[in-house]
């Protein structure tokens, strides 16, 4: 069993004990494994005015003081990879191999923060330009700007605080961290490194906990200047609708699809689509939902995709070669049946899962879907994926478009010229050519367009997000 770790509530660089807790459970086998404190709207506004007050002394902070205050929770991350890994486990029941990889790409993440504040700036302007003008020394400068309200989610309860936390800290905000009521304690453990490191400075970060009461006050407060949320499109409107006049970035759901070209490698394109739609039980925003197949592969593609899908491991979190484990809680569970008992009350066919494995809901593939079912409509953010069968690429690209969701998009063909078409009709934030609509590069840009977000992260241009651009003229 394993021991109850407490989250620290930090107003600042200072820990405030509070009496009274909320717990977590594993989602595997229902111990307690983290304690959060309650915290309340008054809280929520001694950390406000906590970052407020400290932000003139984040900004002025020297630029080679901060890339050293990110390398240093690098450093102490990598240290303590393993203990972060577990807690990742304990707490969301993501199996151990891929905590180990999401606690090494936090610190990566983190990394390539520094490395791209190295090389962000602005650039001179020739103010002569055009007639009118005349010759001035004129440039631009990225400033931080202000203090910045983060919400994170729990499918990956430490990489996307990095993503976050680090170019927030390191452009010079101060950070009001309201992270995931699942993960607490991952939370905690990254922001205590950031708050014990030599190179910290004073107050630039807040820790507080709780759902919609801490959020609201943290979303309608005057103080912050810019809202980074990582969650659900219900309540991204919900911060749209009271944010008032401050920078939002959103990056919300997703309905990923990909086509399998006539002439694309089966075998290969069923193995990625399995995993792609199956990683962490399918609760990945970019997760494989829809496949639209060329009919004449479509019976071979669903043939493999359900014998590779039947050779997951599923079970414990923590046995190394386990590939997936439970979803977040019941109710999580009990959604993901309920959209596959609609699809098949709907005409579709179940042709591998479906039904309950360990007390664990398996990974399931969907036969026979149509474009009027539920199932391929909403985001199900569980591990299912649903095959629609297509007779040309025309028709699979107008469908894949035909959401209100627009994150990530792929194809698998070996026609270099469909390829290059696919990547300008992609109604998404991003493409992914014979691969899985799942990959993401820490390095790159992430984010959406339609009802999938505003705004980009990916260290270089979350960077951009959380400053502001300052124009100089000197006469």
């Amino acid at each position: 069993m394993a021991s109850i770790k407490e989250a620290k509530l930090f107003l600042g660089s200072n820990i405030e004990y509070k009496n009274n807790f909320t717990e977590q459970r594993n989602p595997f086998n229902g111990e307690v494994v983290s304690k959060a404190p309650i915290c309340d709207e008054n809280d929520t506004k001694k950390a406000l005015q906590i970052a407020q007050n400290a932000f003139k002394l984040a900004r002025d902070t020297p630029l080679h003081q901060r890339i050293a205050w990110l390398n240093d929770v690098a450093d102490k991350l990598d240290e303590q990879r393993e203990e972060f890994a577990l807690m990742i486990t304990h707490e969301v029941a993501k199996p151990i191999y891929f905590a180990r990889i999401e606690a090494s790409r936090c610190s990566e993440t983190i990394r390539l923060t520094a490395m791209a504040l190295a090389n962000f700036g602005g650039e001179t302007i020739p103010t002569d330009i055009m007639p009118s003008g005349r010759k001035t020394l004129s440039y631009f400068k990225r400033v931080p700007s202000g203090v910045v309200i983060c919400i994170t989610p729990f499918n990956f309860p430490l990489n996307l605080i990095a993503h976050k936390l680090a170019p927030a800290l390191g452009a010079g905000n101060c950070v009001v961290l309201k992270p995931t009521p699942e993960a607490p304690a991952c939370a905690s453990m990254l922001a205590e490194l950031f708050i014990n490191s030599q190179y910290a400075v004073p107050n630039a970060l807040s820790v507080v906990y709780g759902d919609a009461e801490v959020g609201s006050a943290l979303v309608s407060s005057s103080i912050p200047r810019v809202i980074s949320f990582t969650g659900s499109v219900g309540v991204g409107r919900i911060i749209s609708n009271n944010a008032g006049i401050k920078k939002v970035a959103l990056e919300l759901g997703g309905n990923a699809a990909t086509y399998i070209d006539k002439s694309a490698d089966v075998a290969l394109a069923a193995v990625r689509c399995t995993y792609g739609a199956f990683y962490n039980s399918g609760q990945v925003c970019i997760s494989l939902q829809r496949i639209y197949v060329h009919e004449d592969i479509y019976e071979e593609f669903a043939n493999t995709i359900a014998i590779e899908s039947g050779k997951l491991k599923v079970g414990s979190p923590y046995n190394d070669d386990t590939f997936m484990g439970p979803l977040i809680n019941k109710d999580a569970k009990a959604r993901a049946f309920s959209w596959v008992a609609s699809a098949v009350n709907e005409g579709a066919k179940i042709i591998a899962g479906g039904k309950e494995h360990m007390g664990m809901f398996p990974p399931t593939v969907m036969a026979n879907v149509t474009d009027e079912m539920n199932i391929i409509c909403e985001e199900v953010f569980a591990p299912i994926v649903s095959l629609v069968k297509v007779s040309n690429y025309e028709t699979a690209i107008a469908k894949m478009n035909n959401s209100p969701y627009g994150l990530q998009f792929s194809i698998f063909t070996r026609d270099l010229p469909l390829a290059q078409r696919f990547i300008d009709d992609s109604q998404s934030g991003g493409v992914v050519i014979n691969e899985i609509p799942t990959l993401r590069f820490d390095v790159q840009p992430y984010g959406g367009v339609k009802l999938s977000g505003i705004g980009r992260e990916g260290p270089r241009w979350a960077l951009e997000e959380f400053t502001e651009i300052k124009s100089v003229s000197i006469y």
